[in-house]
């Protein structure tokens, strides 16, 4: 009987957001498969789980998914998890995906943390039709992306690293105006977890002089 892979959500900050399932599923694998073996490892280690801890990234994916197609057809049942959230969210995971359902092994991905949800919720803005966009080109085809989601009429749901910030907001204040109402969250579940809401030029304003540190999703109100 061929195996299973399985895509494990995990903590995006607060461990305690884990799933009994999750937990349970990553100590039953033959095979764990991680974004980074460093960041998950503490993890594992956390809700003592020893199975074998394998990297698969962008850079290796695609031999990496040769030998993970090989180990289901052997039986072995496999988890990927990133490093936070849930795996094929703006991480590795579909082409895994897409190799293992074209070869007709089993997928089940498991429900759980990933960050753009409580950001959509929290923003305040409607939640019935919503686009996630994830992280925007960094060069090529960035200005592009922006004047099709100028008029876009659902929320958009965005991702942004904190060294771009604020070079972000200037663009949304040129392409979406800077009176569009947007909400700005950063290290949800986590400690110092925020969420900034007004419009472009004032929450620009805000983290000029805050700090501007941890993940952040920019929930765009819409047109």
């Amino acid at each position: 009987m061929a195996g299973k892979l399985f895509l494990v959500p995990t903590p995006i900050g607060n461990l305690e957001d884990i799933t009994f399932r999750a937990v349970r599923i990553l100590k039953e694998a033959d095979i764990i498969l991680a974004e980074d073996t460093r960041t998950s490892a503490p993890l594992l280690k956390h809700f003592d789980i020893h199975q074998k801890i394998y990297a698969h990234h962008q850079h290796n994916e695609r031999q990496s998914t040769n030998e993970i197609i090989k180990f289901l057809k052997e039986g072995k049942n496999v988890a990927l998890v990133s490093d936070a959230g849930t795996p094929a969210i703006s991480d590795p995971g579909f082409y895994l995906v897409r190799e293992v359902l074209k070869n007709d092994l089993e997928v089940q991905c498991l429900p759980g943390a990933t960050a753009f949800v409580p950001a959509l919720v929290n923003s305040g803005f409607p939640t019935d039709r919503f686009c996630f966009e994830g992280f925007l080109p960094l060069k090529k085809g960035r200005q592009t992306r922006y004047k099709v989601l100028a008029t876009e009429e659902r929320t958009i749901v965005l991702y942004e690293s904190p060294h771009r910030l604020l070079k972000t907001l200037d663009e949304m204040a040129e392409f979406f105006g800077s009176e569009r109402l947007i909400s700005v969250s950063r290290e949800l579940t986590k400690l110092f977890e925020e969420t900034v809401r007004g419009t472009v030029a004032e929450v620009k304003t805000y983290f000029e002089t805050h700090t501007v540190k941890g993940e952040f999703v920019i929930c765009v109100n819409g047109v």
